[in-house]
């Protein structure tokens, strides 16, 4: 599908989504001079000493947006398509989901340029203990905290903890979120982010008059967030009947067995081909009649075109930038309700938030603990960009950013920024 008319840069896209909404609430435009850029950017170099004894050197980056709420906090992704740009656009979009949940936190990113797929457990070890030791200088519990993000997981932050302590000579766990339980992690974070995004639907689903009860549901990704997704709006009675991947889909109109979908992708490394179900394409996945769609995987998946296949009455982002600006404009005129990643992917740093609280105080919360507050707090956040989106007559995503710009501005205002 050709996308050449359309805004696919994600750094250029965060910067004016910050624009229109500095415009929009008439602050002086010294606000977006100080959010339009990350306050500081760095490019590493990570020798990592492969299994057949070789040396290979990989790129590694790190974005720290603003600090003028608190520290800085953001995930780390191993993937072979990450590069400056977009890493500069994911930590002002974290700084938007900081922002719009009330954490003291600014948003940042990370990244290393690799194919995970190519590397051993053991490379994949050394090389998230190389990242850590190159940017040690720049991070710290009170100055920039990593997480996992695509192609990393607890187990990794686990290294990095670990490499952290090496280093420092001293046990520092709130420098890391997502660790281990066993290292400091909290119960309930590797489910937060769907978990969240579950909970934001069934609020905008309300407000809707639109019933959940055998809604069906179209599921884009089944990595850590997808899967929590799926088994969320499960859980409050949605029917998933279409789940895609990188390698292809799977859909059955009367739903899908999750559990048997979690075996067969454990499997064979897709969902796609699995028993029962009809193998689709992205653009069957798309244009798929259900009443909610979640975009969980990569930037800039739903284009122009895209858009104008979706049927769903609500569109929910727990992805990261999927929809571009054209494909949002076109959803919003045709009045699907599309709930902003900034929000609705928020619950995934809510809860990182909570194990960096948990860290610094020693004491660990059950995890029906964490699902209350982590409830608490994304419906709070609902409320507020609703009343919003009523009070400018706008959508969802500009609301999101007004609240957001609001808070920020506030901020700097205290510190004498602005």
């Amino acid at each position: 599908m050709s996308t050449s008319l359309e805004t696919l840069n994600p750094f250029r896209i965060a910067q004016d989504q910050i624009a229109g909404a500095v415009e929009r609430l008439g602050l002086p435009s010294s606000v977006y001079e100080f959010l339009k850029e990350p306050q500081r950017v760095f490019s590493v170099s990570i020798p990592v000493r492969m299994d057949d004894g070789r040396l290979q050197t990989f790129v590694g980056l790190r974005a720290q947006h603003t600090d003028v709420i608190g520290p800085t906090k953001g995930g780390v992704r191993f993937h072979p398509a990450v590069d400056l740009d977009e890493v500069k656009a994911l930590s002002i979009w974290m700084t938007f989901k900081c922002a719009v949940l009330g954490l003291p936190y600014g948003g940042a990113k990370g990244g290393v340029i690799c194919d995970p797929q190519l590397l051993s457990a053991k490379e994949m070890e050394r090389l998230a203990r190389g990242y850590i030791r190159a940017i040690d200088p720049v991070i710290g519990p009170d100055i920039d905290i990593p997480a996992p993000d695509i192609n990393t997981n607890s187990r990794l932050m686990g290294y990095m903890l670990d490499e952290y302590r090496s280093l420092h000579g001293r046990n520092a766990p709130g420098v890391v979120t997502g660790k281990p339980l066993e290292l400091g992690g909290s119960r309930g974070r590797i489910s937060a982010t769907g978990r969240g995004c579950a909970i934001v639907v069934r609020e905008a689903a309300d407000r809707i008059g639109l019933s959940l009860k055998g809604a069906r549901v179209a599921v884009q990704g089944f990595g850590n967030v997808g899967s929590h997704v799926v088994r969320s709006l499960q859980a409050l009675g949605c029917k998933v009947v279409a789940v895609a991947d990188i390698r292809g889909g799977a859909y059955n109109p009367d739903g899908l067995d999750i559990d048997e979908l979690a075996r067969h992708a454990a499997e064979h490394g897709s969902v796609a081909g699995m028993p029962g179900t009809e193998n689709i394409t992205p653009e069957q996945f798309f244009s798929l009649d259900v009443e909610i769609l979640v975009p969980a995987a990569l930037e800039n998946q739903i284009t122009a075109p895209v858009a104008a296949q979706i049927r769903a009455q609500i569109v929910a982002e727990a992805a990261n930038g999927p929809t571009t600006p054209r494909a949002a404009a076109l959803l919003a005129a045709r009045g699907v309700l599309v709930i902003p990643d900034i929000l609705a992917s928020a619950g995934g740093v809510t809860v990182s938030y909570f194990e960096w609280v948990q860290n610094t105080m020693n004491f660990y919360w059950p995890e029906e603990e964490v699902h209350e507050k982590l409830e608490r707090m994304m419906v709070s956040a609902f409320n507020e960009i609703w009343a919003m989106r009523g009070e400018h007559v706008t959508t969802l995503r500009d609301a999101a950013y007004l609240a957001g710009v609001r808070r920020l501005a506030a901020a700097m205002s205290a510190r004498g920024w602005i």
